[in-house]
């Protein structure tokens, strides 16, 4: 019996030591990005590897650097900001919009080439990105579309939809028949039947695309080269972090500064994301 508590404590512990040295690997760097873009380049250049400093020594001047216009003498983030919200949302609803009725009826409706639909869908991601960029350029070129935000959407779109219809036809499918066929029964139609009992059930797995998807369309950076490097106004987050990081002028502290900036939206929204995903869960349960 001693034996066996023995263990028992012992890989708890060692369990508590795995996930404590995970965490250490995982929040170091985040935590050492933030510590650089407090610090002042003076005292960074005096000591760089200092991994606690006094409350006196902190200041957030490199921040208001960062978000500052360019006309201000700043670097201008907070438009490259509402440019990747802007862009990030769009994407991310439009792409809902068109892959919650295609999942569903790629998985409910039976139609000549539906087992094909998979392959074709996963075929997108086959080809690296590099190979569509040209493509794309030159069309999005002749239409009059490189250089907006609005083209920029439509890129996304055509990179995450079909891996949301893959996604979402998945979960579409545990869905047991018998609950739609239930609610049909009942005199619900097709779209009531989508919108009562099929949404409520697929919400965590919707929650979990839509995060995808934002996350994709905020931190691309080759096709916002490709369609905004010419826009300066329409940069998004990304990009204007990219082409801070090529300037020697710019101090190190300031891009961190501007790492913080791109990093901290997608971890708020992560946080905020996994509540969502619980409640969306639970909603589609049965209730007695």
């Amino acid at each position: 019996m001693d034996r066996d508590v023995v263990e028992t404590v012992s890989l708890r512990w060692l369990r508590r030591l795995v996930i404590a040295v995970f965490l250490v690997i995982t929040v170091f760097p985040f935590y050492y990005m933030l510590l650089l873009s407090v610090r002042p380049i003076e005292r960074l250049l005096l000591d760089p590897g200092a991994l606690v400093v006094g409350f006196g020594e902190l200041t957030v001047a490199t921040y208001a650097e960062v978000l500052k216009a360019t006309d201000d003498g700043g670097q201008g983030f907070l438009t490259f900001i509402r440019n990747s919200g802007l862009v990030a949302v769009a994407a991310t609803v439009l792409t809902l919009l068109v892959a919650i009725p295609g999942a569903y009826a790629v998985a409910r409706l039976r139609f000549f080439g539906r087992r094909q639909v998979d392959f074709l869908f996963l075929a997108v991601y086959l080809f690296p990105s590099i190979v569509i960029a040209i493509p794309l350029f030159v069309v999005f070129t002749r239409a009059g579309l490189r250089g907006s935000l609005f083209g920029l959407v439509l890129v996304y779109i055509s990179q995450t939809l079909p891996v949301s219809v893959y996604m979402l036809k998945n979960y579409f499918e545990t869905i047991p028949v018998s609950l739609e066929e239930s609610a049909a029964i009942d005199g619900a139609g097709r779209l009531g039947i989508i919108r009562r009992v099929s949404l409520p059930l697929a919400m965590p797995s919707i929650m979990a695309v839509a995060l995808y998807d934002f996350m994709i369309a905020w931190n691309e950076f080759l096709f916002a080269l490709l369609f905004l490097v010419d826009k300066p106004n329409r940069w998004t987050v990304s990009l204007g972090l990219s082409l801070l990081a090529d300037g020697v002028e710019v101090p190190k502290t300031v891009l961190m500064a501007g790492s913080v900036v791109l990093t901290v939206p997608i971890v708020i929204l992560f946080f905020a994301s996994e509540r969502l995903l619980t409640e969306g869960l639970t909603s589609g349960a049965e209730k007695g």
